[in-house]
């Protein structure tokens, strides 16, 4: 779910869900005049259906207003493993891409417009795509200090990775499935030309994990060490690790030692930009200094 930027005075808010028929739904809802802890039931409008067939897995699942104004939505390749159908490379389908929408004035005739600078708003691929070549983006964060957007995607059998580029730049192809982060999938001739090669990555190991959580770089004021560090999971190994990010380099991943917390869904961040960690225990923890 995503808050309209002015939702104090639209009331607008999107949602993107899976429906009964396995497809990806991207809707506008708004808040009920009269209470504003309920949404208007009449109010729903369908943004995009990106149809997802054949396989149960990968949905993506995130939205998230950029600081551009425009609405980002992450998407899974279409499941199963290696992405048999090539989605994540075809620029002609929606999947395993990032999108980017105007939805500033939708109607039913017109749900989203295209915003300028889309690669390929003119020729070349679906207008809605900003990025391309991700597997199952779990999840992207923008920081608006630094101007940079990371998107934790979901390796295969091998690899975790994390992918940092300027909020800005349009087109890039973060190379799933050609590259399970830094390294040839299935191919031992594959060229990197032209392919985003990850940030950081971490191996499937005792120690690593088998499915990156993404989270968020640190803005917030109760614990000025960690200022401008990246902060991510792994659903299975459920650690809270961080790293910094400058000139085109990461460095320093730190390990918080925190233990006992079991799967990590998803991060929260809250008005203050302090972080939150999503449990599949049930349980949101806040990220203080212990």
């Amino acid at each position: 779910m995503a808050f309209h930027p002015q939702y104090a005075s639209n009331g607008y808010f999107f949602i993107y869900y899976t429906n009964l028929a396995g497809d990806i739904v991207i809707e506008r809802r708004q808040v009920s005049a009269g209470n504003t802890n309920v949404a208007d039931p009449l109010s729903a409008l369908t943004i995009l259906t990106i149809p997802h067939p054949t396989f149960s897995n990968h949905y993506g699942g995130l939205l998230s207003f950029g600081p551009d104004g425009y609405l980002y939505a992450g998407t899974g390749d279409g499941g199963s493993a290696g992405d048999p159908p090539g989605n994540a490379q075809n620029t002609n389908v929606l999947l395993g891409k990032l999108l980017r929408l105007d939805v500033n004035a939708s109607t039913v005739a017109q749900p989203y417009a295209i915003p300028p600078g889309n690669p390929f708003a003119e020729a070349g691929g679906r207008p809605e795509i900003w990025a391309y070549g991700l597997r199952n983006p779990w999840r992207y964060a923008f920081d608006v200090p630094a101007q940079l957007l990371y998107i934790a995607d979901v390796g295969q059998a091998n690899w975790e990775e994390v992918d940092v580029r300027p909020v800005g730049q349009a087109g890039n192809n973060y190379g799933w499935n050609i590259m399970e982060g830094a390294h040839c999938y299935n191919s031992s001739s594959c060229t990197q030309a032209g392919l985003v090669l990850p940030a950081i990555e971490y191996g499937h190991d005792t120690a690593g994990g088998c499915s990156i959580t993404g989270g968020y770089v640190y803005r917030g004021t109760a614990l000025p060490e960690l200022a401008g560090q990246y902060l991510y999971s792994d659903y299975c190994s459920g650690w809270l690790k961080s790293f910094s990010y400058s000139n085109g380099t990461a460095s320093a991943v730190t390990d918080w030692g925190i233990s006992n917390v079991g799967n990590i869904l998803s991060f929260g961040q809250d008005a203050q930009n302090e972080l939150y960690m999503l449990s599949g225990t049930g349980k949101v923890y806040r990220i203080v200094r212990h």
